[in-house]
């Protein structure tokens, strides 16, 4: 969601030393981007838990001398570590208490005020900072190495004895579990399309994830379909090269939608629980499938009743969404 507000900050200044404060487990999304000359890691515990760590961190920023932290995340403890760094100008949202931390405290916009989708929110704040003239008004989501990923990510799933083409698979959400689709309704879908396409299957989750990617994994498998299940296999960096090599992905409204989207792969999500005007994918080749329902978006994290936003969801109804997305990028 913030890439398009740090590709603006470096079009605002081009010659600029930009570094990204981040955390280890996302850090490597912004490493080999054009806007980031420098990515630190934050490794400092959240919340008063650490607090030598954050003081460690603010020191590290001190000896840097910046002349500008742009603060993209909400947190009072960001600010903290701005002020205590003595970054002399520092701009964010005025909000989580920070106000005074900031130099530029900049307003939060209301309800209606900007587009829902959230990209708008980190791109307004620079406007309304003055860095953006104006909001632009499609703002894609893209990583700018994507046709290089997708040959090497192409090759490491050959490595992984599979097939090509290959279907990326993410059945799992770490939000919770209303926003997963049935685990055998994934399995379905991969398998058939697997058939259609004569293709392999990769699917890909969290450490955490293992048995629930199994589980799919094994339905597949033993429907003499090559499948290769990578979850707790890989690190974010290897993940985003083996995903830019799917020719086709499919999954929940996760990371990994947003990750395929701005591959540009062409990827269909299945939502449910939550809002895809305000968090859904944005890439040319990405699609929703969804069962209107009327208490959906919900924003839970489990369902207190049937969860027939998911159930309704159909295999053949996220089938036909993927073949007419890749039809699409066969076009382009």
């Amino acid at each position: 969601m913030s890439l398009p507000a740090l590709a603006a900050i470096r079009q605002r200044f081009p010659t600029a030393h930009i570094a990204i404060l981040a955390r280890p487990w996302v850090a490597d999304l912004y490493a080999e981007e054009p806007f980031a000359d420098q990515v630190i890691p934050l490794t400092a515990g959240r919340g008063a838990s650490d607090l030598a760590g954050k003081w460690n961190a603010a020191q590290i920023l001190r000896e840097k001398k910046f002349d500008c932290a742009i603060l993209l995340q909400n947190a009072f403890e960001a600010a903290l570590l701005a002020w205590l760094a003595r970054i002399p100008r520092r701009i964010g949202y005025a909000r989580d208490g920070r106000a005074w931390l900031l130099t530029d405290p900049i307003a939060v916009p209301h309800p209606g005020e900007i587009p829902r989708h959230e990209r708008f929110y980190y791109l307004e704040m620079l406007h309304r900072a003055g860095i953006l003239d104006e909001l632009p008004s499609d703002p894609v989501i893209a990583l700018s190495r994507a046709a290089q990923l997708r040959v090497s990510g192409q090759q490491r799933l050959a490595e992984a004895n599979l097939p090509s083409p290959v279907v990326g698979v993410s059945p799992g959400a770490a939000f919770g579990g209303a926003k997963r689709w049935l685990p055998e309704r994934f399995a379905e879908s991969a398998i058939e399309l697997a058939r259609e396409l004569r293709a392999g299957v990769a699917v890909f989750g969290s450490e955490n994830e293992r048995a629930l990617c199994e589980q799919v994994a094994g339905a597949i498998r033993e429907r003499k379909i090559l499948v290769h299940d990578f979850a707790g296999e890989t690190t974010l960096r290897q993940f985003i090269e083996l995903a830019a090599g799917c020719a086709l992905y499919v999954t929940n409204d996760s990371g990994a939608m947003h990750l395929a989207s701005a591959l540009a792969v062409p990827t269909v999500v299945v939502f449910g629980p939550t809002d895809e005007t305000a968090t859904g994918p944005t890439g040319p080749l990405a699609t929703v499938v969804r069962e209107q329902v009327d208490c959906s978006p919900c924003l839970l994290r489990e369902c207190p009743i049937d969860h027939r936003c998911m159930t309704r969801v159909t295999a053949d109804r996220v089938v036909k969404a993927g073949l007419s997305m890749l039809a699409a990028d066969e076009r382009r």
